[in-house]
């Protein structure tokens, strides 16, 4: 399978590159810095392409080589849309590691397209939401009648950078859940406690991935997300929008 990871240089890039080599994979490694590009793809004995995802003819004739490409370079809000609509022009599967609810969506909405194209496209295949979606469908088929579903995740501090930034967004820019099947904005802050197996610690609600891609995975009406509440965390969600927005 040929494969090119775009992004290659960020902190997480540079993880995954890595662990491709470890397991004896030769991925081509892309992103917009021919320099840094150059020197991760010699390090790694890979080969490599520098190209701007606005460079439509550079980026389709990179696809054109590959079988599938793992977009790392965030905001996927940003980068996602013709990232993945390269992939439908040039038959190429395309993953991402989004946490964000709009990418979600986005890409949920054009399942028909994809499927005319013969593309998947799957947002979200890293630690957001690969785990917590796994244990979200394992709950249902142990509880089929759920009706409602909360998910708690601590350690935000042990998580990269791009992880912990889309968890600030998330409170920066709205609480977001799902309420009856709809995505809604929660009108004030949301806090819960939960019971972790070191003790109870608080949540705070917080818009993440699982909010849309839970419900694809379990049908269950009201889902909400929440993060260990940190001081930090907890000032940004009790400021008023326009404060929020201005430290996000």
């Amino acid at each position: 399978m040929r494969f090119l990871i775009y992004g290659a240089t960020g902190y997480t890039g540079v993880l995954v590159a890595e662990r491709a080599k470890a397991l004896g994979m030769t991925p081509t490694l892309a992103g917009r810095n021919a320099e840094k590009t150059r020197a991760l793809a010699e390090r790694l004995g890979f080969l490599c392409r520098a190209f701007a995802l606005d460079d439509r003819a550079a980026l389709d004739d990179a696809l054109g080589e590959v079988d599938v490409v793992l977009h790392i370079a965030g905001p996927f809000s940003a980068t996602s849309k013709p990232m993945a609509d390269a992939c439908l022009r040039t038959g190429t599967h395309y993953l991402d590691i989004t946490g964000e609810i709009a990418v979600f969506e986005a890409l949920a909405a054009r399942d028909a397209e994809a499927k005319e194209a013969g593309v998947m496209l799957l947002p979200g295949c890293g630690f957001d939401v690969v785990p917590s979606d796994c244990l979200a469908a394992h709950m249902k088929r142990r509880l089929p009648d759920a009706s409602e579903l909360d998910l708690a995740i601590m350690g935000l501090g042990k998580t990269s950078r791009g992880t912990a930034k889309t968890a600030i967004e998330g409170i920066a820019h709205g609480r977001l859940a799902r309420r009856g099947g709809r995505i809604v904005d929660l009108e004030r802050p949301l806090e819960k406690t939960f019971r972790f197996p070191d003790g109870e610690r608080q949540g705070i609600a917080v818009s993440w991935g699982d909010v849309s891609t839970a419900w694809h995975s379990t049908g269950i009406p009201d889902i909400t997300v929440f993060f260990e509440a940190t001081g930090p965390l907890r000032r940004l969600a009790y400021m008023n929008p326009l404060m929020r927005w201005l430290f996000s």
